[in-house]
Order: C-alpha cells, then sequence, then structure tokens
C-alpha cells in the first residue's frame, strides 16, 4: 500500500465515489452526467466551447483581477521559473478574455458565446465546499452591450440547474455602476464605516483599505447590523446604468425569473461593472452560492486592448453544483451496464473471447471478460458486480460444437446461441 495521499484541499473522482474531508465525493458517472447537461444547455445557447491553460502569466491574473482582491493578495499558486511568473489559473474569465484578444475572435463574426469546464485552484483553507483544487463551469458573452445579453447569462445558468432537477434557488441582483460611479460609491462607504472601524472583524479592517465593497459581502451578523444604514450603491449609479439595470429586471420577468434586488451584492473582482448577480441555494447551508456573475466591460482594457470589449459572463462550482443535487437527492446516476459478460472456461476459451469481444465492441456492444483466469463462480460474481445484461458461457463443449450459452441475468434464462448469431442476439436488446 502506498504512503502517498491527494493533498489537502484536492480528491479523487473515483468510480464509486468516497468521502474526502468529511465531504461526499461524487461517483465519476454523476460528474460525467454534470458535464453532459452542461454540455446540452450551452448548445441550446449557441455557446461554444474554449479550453484554456492551467497554466497563465501571473500578470494576466493580477491584472484582470486586481492586486488588492484575496485571490491576487493571498491564494494564488504562484511561482518563478527561468525568469517569467506563472500561476495556477485561479478563475477563468481573465485567460477567456485574454484568448478572445490574442486569437482575435471578434474577427468570426458577431457576439462569441464561449463555455468552459475545467479545473482552477485557489490556496484557501480548505473546508467543506472549498477546495485547493476546485472545478468551474461558465458562461461568458463577449462583443454585446445590450442588456439581453446579461439576462442571458442568468437565464443561461438557471437552465443548467434546471435541467438537473434542481429548482430550490434564488437569484440575487445589482449595478455596480460604470467606472466612475463605483470610486465615488467607495468614498461614501469608507466614510460612513470608519468611525465603526473599532468593531470590525480583522478581515474587514483590512479590506476597509484595499477593497472596502467587499465589507458588503461580510457573514458577521454584528457587521451586517452596522452596514443596516449604510449608503447603498443604486444611489451613486450613473443614470445610462440605471435604465441598463431595469432593462435587465424587464428581461428576467419576460421570462418568468423572479429576482431580489440587493443592494449590497458586489462582485469581489475589480473588472466587474454594471449588472452582477449571485444565483443561491439554501439546501447547502451558509456557503450558499451555487454561481456568480455580471458584466465586465473593463477587463478587456486592463489586459491590454485599446478599446472597450463589452462582456457578461457567470462562474459555477461544480463541487457547489454537486453539493446541491446531492441534498436534493438528485446523485443517483445508474452504473454503465454492459451489455455482456464472457465467461471463459479453460486456455483456449479465453484465447477465443479475446478477438470475439474486440468484435462486438466494434459493432457497439459494451463487452467485458474476465482477466485473472479465475473459476466459473468468481467469474459470474464479476458479471454481476458489473451489472451485464447477458453472460456468454464458452468452454471446450461450445468451442467443439460453435454454440455459446448465453444467459439473461434479468430474466434468469438461458439459451444457447451459435457463434455466428451472437452479434446479432446481443445487438437486439431489451
Amino acid at each position: 500500500m502506498s504512503s502517498f495521499k491527494s493533498i489537502p484541499g484536492t480528491f479523487d473522482i473515483l468510480p464509486d465515489g468516497q468521502t474526502s474531508g468529511g465531504d461526499s465525493i461524487a461517483p465519476s458517472r454523476v460528474w460525467q452526467h454534470v458535464e453532459t447537461v452542461i454540455r446540452q444547455v450551452m448548445a441550446l445557447y449557441g455557446a461554444e466551447e474554449i479550453r484554456t491553460p492551467i497554466l497563465e502569466p501571473t500578470e494576466l491574473i493580477s491584472r484582470g483581477i486586481g492586486q488588492l482582491t484575496d485571490i491576487v493578495s493571498k491564494e494564488m499558486f504562484a511561482f518563478e521559473r527561468g525568469g517569467t511568473n506563472y500561476v495556477l489559473r485561479p478563475e477563468v474569465t481573465a485567460p477567456v478574455m485574454r484568448a478572445y484578444q490574442q486569437h482575435h475572435l471578434d474577427q468570426r463574426g458577431g457576439v462569441q458565446r464561449l463555455f468552459y469546464i475545467g479545473p482552477c485552484f485557489r490556496a484557501e483553507r480548505p473546508q467543506k465546499g472549498r477546495y485547493r483544487q476546485f472545478h468551474q463551469f461558465g458562461l461568458e458573452i463577449i462583443g454585446a452591450t445590450d442588456a439581453r445579453a446579461d439576462a442571458e447569462t442568468i437565464a443561461c445558468a438557471v437552465d443548467v440547474y434546471r435541467a438537473l432537477g434542481l429548482n430550490d434557488f434564488k437569484i440575487r441582483l445589482n449595478s455596480l455602476g460604470d467606472a466612475e460611479s463605483r470610486p465615488r460609491y467607495k468614498e461614501a462607504l469608507i466614510a460612513y464605516i470608519k468611525p465603526f472601524s473599532d468593531q470590525l472583524s480583522e478581515v474587514s479592517r483590512n479590506r476597509l483599505e484595499s477593497n472596502p465593497m467587499r465589507i458588503l459581502d461580510t457573514k458577521n451578523e454584528k457587521e451586517r447590523l452596522l452596514l443596516k444604514n449604510a449608503p447603498l450603491l443604486v444611489d451613486f449609479i450613473d443614470e445610462e446604468s440605471r435604465l441598463h439595470h431595469d432593462e435587465v429586471k424587464a428581461h428576467l420577468s419576460a421570462i418568468g425569473l423572479s429576482y431580489v434586488d440587493d443592494p449590497f451584492l458586489v462582485r469581489g473582482l475589480d473588472y466587474y461593472s454594471r449588472t452582477a448577480f449571485e444565483i443561491e441555494s439554501e439546501s447547502i447551508g451558509a456557503q450558499g452560492s451555487l454561481a456568480g456573475g455580471g458584466r465586465y466591460d473593463l477587463l478587456s482594457v486592463e489586459l491590454g486592448s485599446k478599446k472597450v470589449i463589452p462582456a457578461v459572463g457567470f462562474a459555477a462550482g461544480m463541487e457547489r453544483l454537486l453539493m446541491a443535487l446531492e441534498a436534493a437527492e438528485l446523485v443517483n446516476i445508474p452504473f454503465g451496464r454492459l451489455d455482456a459478460f464472457f465467461v471463459a472456461l479453460g486456455d483456449e476459451a479465453m484465447k477465443w473471447t479475446f478477438p470475439v469481444a474486440h468484435a462486438l465492441r466494434a459493432a457497439g456492444i459494451k463487452v467485458g471478460y474476465d482477466l485473472s483466469g479465475r473459476s466459473m463462480k468468481a467469474q459470474m460474481r464479476e458479471a454481476n458486480r458489473q451489472q451485464a445484461r447477458q453472460v456468454i458461457i464458452v468452454g471446450d463443449d461450445e468451442l467443439a460444437s460453435g454454440i455459446a450459452q448465453v444467459k439473461d441475468m434479468d430474466q434468469s434464462t438461458q439459451r444457447s446461441v451459435p457463434f455466428d448469431q451472437l452479434t446479432n442476439q446481443l445487438t437486439d436488446k431489451e
């Protein structure tokens, strides 16, 4: 037995699932099911997949997300090699915008709808629902200023959850205004909070100087009471942003999506402007956020573009989604059954089985067989474990007659089938 174990804050995804750090990790077939549904929903929106490297330049992330954010200041896995600074990507939006600009995707014509599924990395203290390696999926709509793009982004995220059977969630919505709105609001917020600074937690005191809007995210009840009469961002945003926000809400209402207007909702990343939203589920406890996103028109310029490239998107945690599915008892994805399992008795039967099984697989039939030369009883147990629909028994007598014994495991019936008819018999599945 190896003395090595997975690093804390990471986990293996196994065929049968497991428990890691007290959390239940779904089996690989559940992950595959969720990823398939995500791809199906994205296809309905005309979104195309993009895959960016896990390794990115450190400056891309620090400029894209913001030097003063917790992610950049505390949570990046960063290193230097050969005079170049690298980081394991902590999120995917900045890499997608980098790829959009690098490969001139605007020249493809029209608005680009790009989705992704993949791992991200943050040097966080592992806790329930939070890992050092975690998985995100998301959608980025690049090239549209229209409020319908914002509403469509939210609708797409909701459709993924609904397609998986989740309906216990709520949408929180806010507008962050434009590049001029936020500095005015930050100034007013700091002026309001400073007299209470001695009552703030250490985390919030640090944020007061570096990123005061993040204090609005606090889950500390004492701090939430202090913020009860704080100035509201909505009172500081420009008129154009206000109209945009009203349009987003009207589009959501037009498709029957209800939302909560939350003036304290902010995004922790510096590139957001105007629309900000979160989708939350009460079924997964205090850390109830399933997805978050919004408009980030400012990111393109931060990454070197000479012009603003309008963009809006969302990112969602796969682990949080799987927690919600488990709470709703929606993770019972059936094991992928074999169509047939060969029970080969003797060396000659085992040799015969190999090319025959290969030919059946080429015909699209899922086939298994024993690789250990075990007894008939042990091979039948293995057929049961793999939930084979039918068992094909071949020994010396069957080889001599050219007729296999085929047992239907569901019906507990057995019949004789000539070798040259096996493909037809197995293709005609009940």
